[in-house]
């Protein structure tokens, strides 16, 4: 469905147009004076000195040109040149009933859906997930699924940090605590064993030890380094640790991405880009665009109108190793192989951006990528705790995903046990939804780039602009339909009517936003846009609920109007915090 901006820019554009006027100045915006008007015009203004008039004589001219107007019925030319605009309610009620009978409520999805990868997630294997990894899960979860509302073909991958020093020290520190294993045997020839030899919680134990170990101890990094060396290039036994490290990890990742609802599509890793590497850096070598600087092979990306230094994208070192740098540009290849993506996404710390700026050059001036071939970097801020800092435990260490979530679900547990009328079993099921949509909604409410204060009392609050509140909201529309159905009234067959009030047009106005809400979030990568929107449309159900009569009303009609809203409305907020990536409970 064509959006009501859309339809009225048309309509203003006629009117421009029929009025002597450039068509293109009838660019239609949301009002930011509703007490006044709910859409409003200032193309007046921006044509007065083209045609050397004052603004006001436009808007007058092109207002008396609206007086017959399928959309709108109230128009009025404002000083200093404002066109303000009220819409038609029978009109209204109209577009609300072909957005119920509309499967993607009105949306309009794209009419050549592209191949879109979204490259988000990023965790090292052998390592517990904290809450450094969960904006890029969130918000990469939320850009995948809102790309996936528009119609396109999206892929979430997961691009596991599975290669290099890391596992190297691994290796290294389970030979020192268990050289009988025969994985250390140069002379064992026979079937490695199937089961691991750790658990997970070993394994997270063994990598900081090393890590540590290895700061201090220069023959023991030294052996890390040697083991990592060994690893890349094939050494059987050390293979044989590797996958038993990726099972075991890789199992727990996806335990723990499941109670975030996070879904991912590929579970592809650095490992997987290592085969491409060789061919690769002959082919840049060979066609000029790799060289030798300071020992490293590098590629020049500076480019004429940059106003500051970019440095070379380093692709090998001085001793043959590869780099971030190396492994992105190698996933480039197999992706372009194995995909041919229009557009890749990739969601990390903004304080990769330089990178990111690196990585794209060189594939593009490399040809390793189409040039039409979008690669876009969304950096994230900081995650910060209310003092301002990095977000850590009470003690100062850095938390647990898991810890931080089962804490704020024992703190929804709580609120909602508290509630008599919901069994323990309810309870605690309830809590973890609600739990998710504090976690969710507290970071997705804020625009990606910025940091933000975790704050575990406000984000699990019922009221204000937080989860629960919306969810709440929800539930109460539930509640309504529930006790309406009840009562002997059917949900078939409804239509929405012209409002009867101010706080039900409010209401129809909100809803009217929703498939403009969703195309620009996913155009620009804003999933807080979708937050605003539903804070807005909750609070606007609220106040029509706090002022209307609704399963009291004596007129059936009317009634059955108000039902047929509240459906739409809430099918409008299911669908918005589905791609959040969240759910509401039937009860709270």
């Amino acid at each position: 469905m064509k959006k009501i901006i859309d339809l009225l820019a048309d309509e203003l554009a006629e009117a421009f147009e029929n009025a002597g006027y450039d068509k293109s100045l009838a660019r239609v915006t949301l009002s930011n004076r509703p007490d006044l008007c709910e859409y409003q015009c200032n193309g007046a203004m921006a044509g007065a000195k083209a045609y050397k008039k004052a603004p006001i004589m436009i808007a007058n001219d092109v207002a008396r040109g609206l007086s017959d107007s399928r959309y709108i019925e109230d128009v009025q030319a404002v000083n200093p040149g404002f066109i303000n605009m009220k819409l038609r309610r029978e009109w209204v009620a109209s577009y609300l009933n072909d957005m119920r009978e509309d499967a993607d409520l009105g949306v309009e999805t794209a009419k050549a859906p592209q191949m879109l990868i979204v490259d988000y997630g990023g965790p090292n294997v052998a390592k517990p997930l904290h809450v450094g990894h969960l904006r890029s899960a969130i918000i990469g979860e939320s850009v995948k699924r809102i790309a996936r509302k528009m119609g396109h073909r999206v892929l979430g991958d997961i691009h596991l940090g599975d290669w290099g020093y890391q596992m190297g020290l691994i290796i290294t520190e389970l030979r020192e605590r268990k050289p009988e294993l025969p994985y250390f045997d140069e002379s064992y020839g026979g079937e490695y064993p199937a089961e691991p030899p750790f658990t997970i919680g070993e394994l997270e134990e063994i990598y900081p030890t090393a890590s540590a170990r290895a700061k201090e101890d220069e023959a023991y990094r030294e052996a890390a380094l040697h083991a990592t060396y060994l690893l890349q290039n094939g050494h059987r036994g050390y293979t044989a640790v590797w996958r038993h490290i990726m099972n075991v990890s890789v199992a727990d990742l996806k335990k723990n991405y499941r109670n975030l609802n996070v879904e991912f599509d590929l579970w592809k890793g650095e490992a997987d880009a290592q085969e491409f590497i060789p061919d690769m850096i002959e082919r840049l070598k060979d066609e000029g665009y790799a060289h030798i600087d300071d020992g490293a092979l590098v590629i020049d990306v500076q480019e004429d109108g940059d106003t500051k230094e970019i440095p070379p994208c380093m692709i090998q070192k001085s001793d043959g190793a590869s780099l971030y740098g190396t492994t992105d540009l190698a996933t480039l290849v197999q992706r372009e192989r194995d995909y041919k993506p229009d557009k890749i996404i990739y969601i990390a710390d903004k304080r990769q951006e330089l990178h990111f700026v690196q990585v794209f050059r060189a594939a593009k001036k490399t040809g390793i990528v189409p040039e039409e071939t979008k690669l876009q970097f969304l950096g994230f801020g900081t995650m910060n705790g209310k003092d301002g800092r990095p977000f850590k435990t009470r003690d100062g260490g850095v938390m647990r995903l898991e810890d931080l979530i089962a804490e704020i679900e024992e703190e929804m547990y709580k609120k909602i046990a508290d509630n008599r009328t919901v069994e323990a079993e309810e309870a605690g099921k309830t809590a973890k939804l609600v739990g998710l949509s504090a976690i969710k909604y507290g970071d997705l409410t804020n625009q990606a780039s910025k940091d933000y204060i975790f704050d575990v009392d406000r984000f699990t609050s019922f009221e204000g602009n937080t989860g629960p509140y919306i969810l709440y909201t929800i539930v109460r529309i539930k509640s309504i339909l529930t006790k309406y159905k009840a009562s002997g009234g059917s949900l078939a067959g409804l239509k929405i009517n012209s409002a009867e009030n101010e706080s039900e047009k409010a209401l129809m106005l909100e809803a009217l936003k929703y498939n403009e809400v969703i195309e620009t979030a996913y155009e620009e990568l804003a999933p807080h846009k979708i937050c605003a929107y539903i804070y807005d449309a909750a609070n606007a159900f609220n106040r029509f609920y706090h002022e209307t009569k609704i399963l009291s009303e004596e007129n059936e009609e009317t009634k059955k109007s108000y039902i047929a809203l509240l459906l739409l409305v809430k099918e409008i907020l299911e669908s918005c915090i589905d791609v959040l990536g969240f759910e509401a409970p039937e009860r709270m």
